[in-house]
């Protein structure tokens, strides 16, 4: 249980592909102007990361050192073009959408770094349960970041549901506020930036504020025991 439990913390948190690994930044910031289209791409590459993880555990006593890493770009190639024809097959219109980053989910470092870092050095069920976590932190990302752009530039959320969840979704679609045209900088490539820097320092503020209430109880410990030591006295 300590392994899994420092393995979501480790994927949702502290070594976020996004926020502190600052990998796969290329589709997180060109695809992040809807929520939907975020959340797309992360389901996308939460099931390559899977895929990946495991079958690189599965072999990893029969790859050769030599040549693991042109074996474990062969692996995750093979799970983004299952994904890629399932996205044609089922969700076409948002595949059209994401375009050419599908197929780029190959070339993403954080999906590598793990089947190197981790799955091709333990079990099938701590690699699965990590590019499970992996994936999820990359995701949470590309949702937030979704919504802070199509909130701020369009003042809507959920726009085109019904691209990845079918017809029934049309209705979920939330107009926060009516424009009569969007707000560019959000939409546009300065904005993907703008709001990653925002959530990249949110999260070393909480970060910051997480250490300095360790180090206070840290100290409160050690007067207690202080105090304690000189009673016994």
């Amino acid at each position: 249980m300590n392994e899994y439990k420092e393995l979501s913390i480790q994927g949702l948190w502290k070594n976020n592909p996004a926020m502190v690994q600052l990998l796969g930044l290329c589709p997180l910031l060109a695809v992040t102007a809807t929520v939907i289209n975020g959340l797309g791409l992360g389901i996308a590459t939460t099931l390559v990361l899977i895929g990946s993880n495991v079958t690189v555990s599965l072999v990893r006593n029969f790859v050769p050192n030599e040549i693991r890493i042109p074996i474990f770009v062969m692996v995750i190639a093979a799970f983004v073009t299952i994904v890629q024809l399932l996205m044609n097959a089922f969700t076409f219109e948002l595949y059209q959408i994401l375009g050419i980053f599908i197929p780029l989910i190959v070339t993403n470092c954080a999906i590598i770094g793990r089947a190197e870092a981790y799955a091709s050095k333990n079990p099938v069920n701590f690699a699965a349960y990590d590019g499970l976590m992996m994936g999820l932190g990359f995701s949470i990302i590309l949702v937030v970041l979704g919504a802070m752009r199509e909130l701020l530039g369009y003042g809507t959320l959920l726009t085109g549901a019904d691209l990845l969840l079918g017809a029934w979704a049309e209705n979920l679609e939330i107009i926060v506020f009516q424009t009569e045209s969007p707000f560019l900088l959000a939409i546009l490539p300065p904005g993907a930036f703008l709001g990653m820097g925002l959530l990249i320092a949110a999260k070393n503020v909480i970060d910051k504020q997480v250490e300095l209430r360790q180090q206070q109880k840290q100290e409160k410990k050690v007067v207690q025991r202080a105090r304690v030591t000189g009673t016994d006295i």
